[in-house]
């Protein structure tokens, strides 16, 4: 099958290349950016539809292949969860969530309304208010995918006052976000202004988002394995394109031949109920005890101003490796910030997990996909005096 390279921030040429490859015959279509040292071959396998080349926060790119079957297992199965209805695309159209999004509207069979332009409070407004519509004199329920950088922005501007951002939060029938974990404070602020959250979890190896609120979509398995979560079912993606060694290692088959894909994340699964509680691989070793950054983080975000917070590893002289908090809230220029911060962490998690510092930074930065990019703070964190002070 033949393979188009689509532009990746141009929402109508995805949904173009959608339509084609998950409704049509083709081609399949690459979004994403590719890395110049693995280009894209021509050709893929049959029954490819999207090949996602994820850039990713901290590790390596790698170009995730998807068939037709598990893209539309995904839309199909989200429609069975929390309804049918019009979507409204806020997120970029070349990562897995914004693609869901399209594929979505495709199954459904409506054309998706499309935020265009850079993200604000009032484009989303002005989006959401236009998809107001009827069938047979039923208003059409409305979704979308956010991502919490979003949200947070929607929710500020509700709090300065943005009526129109305050009714566009509460007229869609679900939002889903995922992306990163959801701060409870700001979830809760969410909750407050009417909107009707539903917390996500996956990624571009499962064709986005296959837990809702920690129970997996119908078809969707789910076990621990040495305290890794790991997935099945019909939305799993074929594998990595080109990097079969890649494939083999995070796509493993039991002795009854369920495939399954290691997640690299850590959690647990009781009462059909998934919680995830970190990185396998972000975890720092601080004078001599295990810290998992992914448990600091959770516990600085529910520090009263903190729900921004993002804890990246540095190293450290004494200790080997140490943590360093970074925050755009007013919060974090406090002159008490670093002592509540570490205070709450020392409660929770014991002393060796206290972060080093508190940063006040102007903004946190973000990839694409609105994710904290990690690999600038941590660069910020490891030069000399920045984990002293910096605003």
């Amino acid at each position: 099958m033949k393979l188009e390279l689509v532009d990746g921030a141009d929402p109508r040429a995805v949904l173009r290349g959608l339509r084609g490859a998950v409704l049509g015959a083709g081609p399949a279509i690459a979004v994403g950016t590719p890395r110049d040292d693995a280009p894209l071959p021509l050709d893929v396998p049959p029954g490819t539809a999207v090949v996602v080349t994820t850039s990713g926060s901290t590790g390596h790119p790698k170009s995730v292949s998807l068939s037709r079957s598990a893209l539309t297992s995904s839309a199909l199965a989200t429609a069975d969860r929390i309804g049918e209805g019009a979507w409204l695309l806020a997120l970029p159209p070349g990562y897995i969530a914004g693609i869901q999004v399209l594929v979505r509207s495709l199954v459904a069979g409506r054309e998706p309304a499309i935020l265009s332009g850079s993200f604000s409070a009032h484009a989303f407004a002005a989006a959401a208010s236009a998809m107001a519509s009827s069938a047979g004199g039923t208003p059409v329920p409305t979704y979308t995918s956010l991502v919490p950088a979003q949200l947070q922005t929607i929710l500020d501007a509700v709090d300065a006052g943005d009526a129109p951002a305050l009714r566009a939060l509460a007229s869609f029938e679900a939002i889903l976000v995922g992306g990163q974990a959801l701060a409870p404070a700001l979830a809760a602020r969410a909750e407050a202004a009417g909107a009707r959250i539903v917390r996500t979890y996956g990624s571009s190896e499962t064709a986005g988002g296959c837990v809702y609120d920690g129970v997996p979509l119908s078809g969707v398995g789910v076990r621990i394995g040495g305290g890794e979560v790991q997935l099945s079912g019909p939305t799993l993606a074929d594998g990595y394109l080109g990097a079969p060694d890649l494939t083999a290692r995070a796509f493993v088959r039991d002795a009854d031949g369920t495939r399954w894909y290691r997640t690299g994340d850590l959690g647990t699964f009781e009462g059909g109920r998934l919680r995830v509680t970190g990185r396998v691989d972000n975890v720092i070793i601080s004078g001599g005890v295990n810290v998992s950054l992914d448990l600091v983080e959770r516990v600085v975000r529910a520090v009263d101003g903190f729900a921004d917070a993002v804890v990246v590893a540095t190293p450290d002289e004494r200790w080997g490796q140490a943590s360093v908090v970074f925050s755009a809230s007013a919060a974090a220029r406090e002159p008490d910030a670093e002592a509540s911060v570490r205070a709450a962490v020392a409660a929770e998690l014991g002393a060796p997990a206290r972060p080093r510092a508190v940063v006040p930074i102007a903004e946190i930065p973000l990839l694409d996909t609105g994710k904290p990019d990690r690999r600038a703070l941590a660069a910020l964190a490891a030069d000399d005096g920045t984990h002293q002070r910096r605003t």
